[in-house]
């Protein structure tokens, strides 16, 4: 993504701490089987996940409806902290001088928790199949604007795709749904 010219403001708000690039992130929700079902949430690059749950609302929604379960990734540990029994974080990776099987344990652990968050990651994918957000180029302002354009278009087409057998009635949190943008 392009910068603002130096000494502008806003410069660095945009700049994420772990890419060390100027980004936009977004928040994707999508079902077990991968069907885009929320795509929003457009932010700045340093807001950390827990932050734009809190100001997105997700947490509220959580609060409001506890059948409804969600498979996250790292990010959002503190969110599956707030709601142990709806939402599901990887486990944390033991300690160096751990017992050998609880560290095969937490690699069995984080194998099973991967094998259910594999749509998710397809799903996340599928956005950046489009060209427009594989190396988004134009004004930051613009953004929210063309991401929710291909967002339904993805949820289009993903709601074509036959349904399996199996139905899912938890929510998988496609946590930041972020193509890098340079």
């Amino acid at each position: 993504m392009r910068r603002p010219k130096a000494g502008r403001p806003g410069r660095k708000a945009f700049v994420s701490g772990k890419r060390k690039q100027n980004t936009i992130k977004t928040t994707t929700f999508s079902d077990g089987q991968g069907r885009t079902l929320y795509s929003g949430g457009a932010r700045p690059g340093r807001m950390h996940d827990q932050t734009a749950v809190r100001t997105e609302g997700i947490a509220e929604q959580l609060r409001c409806r506890p059948g409804v379960k969600a498979h996250v990734d790292e990010g959002y540990r503190g969110l599956a902290n707030q709601f142990p029994h709806q939402v599901i974080a990887p486990p944390r990776k033991p300690k160096k001088d751990a017992a050998l099987g609880e560290q095969h344990a937490w690699r069995h652990e984080r194998r099973a928790q991967s094998s259910n968050r594999i749509c998710m990651e397809h799903a996340n994918a599928e956005y950046k199949q489009w060209r427009p957000l594989q190396r988004y180029t134009g004004r930051r302002e613009d953004f929210a604007e063309i991401q929710a354009a291909i967002a339904g278009l993805v949820s289009d087409r993903s709601a074509r795709r036959a349904a399996r057998l199996k139905t899912i009635k938890e929510l998988v949190l496609a946590a930041d749904a972020r193509p890098t943008f340079c």
